[in-house]
């Protein structure tokens, strides 16, 4: 009953766009294709509302498209006449510990990746990743449960909030988030862990919940380490059906746990990384050197190659990493820059094939701009722990579901498809205000002549072929 509820409520939006070619009706279209399952939704305690929680989960993924802000500015959309509840409403559900926000987005994220695979060219040749890395989440004020004090690498300042670490799988056009936790950092002063002192500490909002429920699983994933977390979603991928050829990370995430993990996976997939200038030893021509070892040796017996097709120069070496075939690379584009390092298990590639392919690890941070740009990423308000996992958990399947439609409509970008998704519900607001303002003068009007509304549209319409082609009458009748 609940799910019929949903739907009924939802389609009512069909009727406002007249245009097939609208970014809004192909999202729309989209929406209807997805299942959204039973089960996530009945661990959550009733809400006191007429509206299902599928309902409501829904009203929350068009938050964006229909240039809400935030729950806060709800009841002032054009949404809230499909849903006309409180705030509280939806704050009870984004807040309950009981809710599984990682099998819900799984369920749908994987429809929206076999509807791409169902319109893929069966021999598509293109390179499939993983990619893994971490953002910063600032936060506004120190009460957020678990809030933390972090370092932001690309400011190199400090803030609070939380470390999001990351994964997505790119299919060689298109990005999809598959999945994240968030962490904090400690730090390394006993007197003051993870920024806060013990005021500090005391001030931040904590709630109760069940041991066994999904809310506590992540806050555990929150005390984890982030590499440690990393190896737990791809073994997590790889179990719901998605194989990539490489694992691409920066060289924070690049050590041996994660490349012996990798080589280990039955899919037979490779690892491709950056490699720090560190303190690691390879095994090269019968030695143990280090990164820096490893290249003043290649310096001192050969010449440095030239690609012209990336203007740098580089070398190349086969090494072993404990047991480990791999492949460095080290490379410069200038006489003063520094040399970077590259590290593959597949030692089959050369310079062009590994830079072109790790290229791909930029998706990630294109991601992460327009999800913070457009859908408002890490910008959750409410101090539950539980609430800033759902709103996560919804930011990006909003980004998984535009990928989409972005691919199928040609879009040139993520934001030409956004700003024209708010175009459209723009339009539709000043429709349904012209609508409301023709229904309020036909009501006065047949009031002063002591008609009834109803006779005196139907009379209208009956007679005014012109005027029905031009307006709903079902929409008119129902607005207000």
């Amino acid at each position: 009953m609940e799910h019929k509820k949903s739907r009924k409520n939802i389609s009512e939006m069909q009727e406002y766009f007249s245009s097939s070619e609208k970014a809004v009706q192909t999202i729309y279209r989209l929406l209807c294709t997805l299942k959204f399952y039973k089960k996530p939704f009945q661990a959550v305690e009733k809400i006191n509302t007429q509206y299902g929680r599928k309902h409501l989960f829904t009203i929350l993924l068009l938050f964006p498209i229909f240039s809400v802000k935030d729950i806060s500015h709800f009841a002032g959309s054009s949404l809230y006449k499909l849903c006309k509840c409180g705030k509280d409403v939806f704050y009870t559900f984004l807040n309950s510990p009981l809710f599984d926000w990682r099998k819900l987005s799984y369920q749908i994220t994987m429809q929206l990746i076999r509807t791409v695979e169902k319109h893929t060219d069966a021999v598509d040749t293109s390179i499939r990743c993983l990619i893994a890395d971490d953002t910063d989440l600032p936060k506004r004020g120190r009460c957020f449960e678990l809030i933390s004090r972090i370092y932001s690498h690309v400011t190199s300042t400090f803030n609070y909030g939380f470390k999001g670490l990351m994964v997505g799988y790119h299919d060689g056009k298109s990005f999809f988030g598959l999945d994240f936790s968030l962490h904090g950092e400690k730090g390394k002063d006993p007197e003051k862990p993870y920024g806060l002192d013990k005021k500090q500490t005391k001030k931040r909002f904590t709630s109760k919940r069940s041991k066994k429920s999904s809310g506590q699983q992540r806050v555990n994933e929150y005390f984890n380490p982030k590499t440690d977390m990393l190896i737990e979603m791809i073994r997590r991928v790889i179990s719901k059906g998605i194989r990539f050829d490489y694992l691409l990370t920066d060289s924070w995430f690049t050590n041996f746990e994660l490349i012996k993990f990798i080589t280990t996976r039955h899919i037979k997939c490779h690892f491709l990384g950056m490699v720090k200038n560190n303190k690691t030893y390879y095994l090269y021509k019968g030695k143990q050197m280090t990164f820096a070892g490893i290249l003043r040796s290649l310096k001192h017996s050969q010449k440095a190659n030239y690609s012209k097709k990336l203007n740098c120069k580089f070398y190349e070496a086969e090494v072993e990493l404990k047991g480990i075939k791999i492949k460095l690379f080290f490379c410069k584009t200038t006489k003063k820059s520094k040399w970077h390092g590259l590290l593959t298990t597949n030692i089959e590639l050369d310079f062009e094939q590994t830079f072109e392919i790790y290229a791909t690890r930029w998706t990630i941070e294109v991601f992460f701009k327009e999800c913070k740009q457009f859908l408002r990423l890490g910008k959750c308000e409410s101090r539950h722990f539980e609430a800033q996992i759902a709103a996560i958990t919804i930011c990006l399947l909003q980004y998984n579901i535009l990928s989409v439609v972005k691919r199928f409509d040609g879009y040139e970008s993520f934001g030409v498809l956004f700003r024209q998704a708010n175009a459209d519900t723009i339009e539709l607001t000043v429709k349904e205000r012209i609508i409301l303002i023709i229904k309020e003068i036909l009501i006065e009007f047949s009031e002063n002549r002591d008609l009834g509304i109803d006779f005196f549209l139907e009379h209208i319409f009956a007679e005014n072929e012109q005027l029905t082609d031009l307006i709903n009458f079902k929409t008119l009748a129902r607005v207000g």
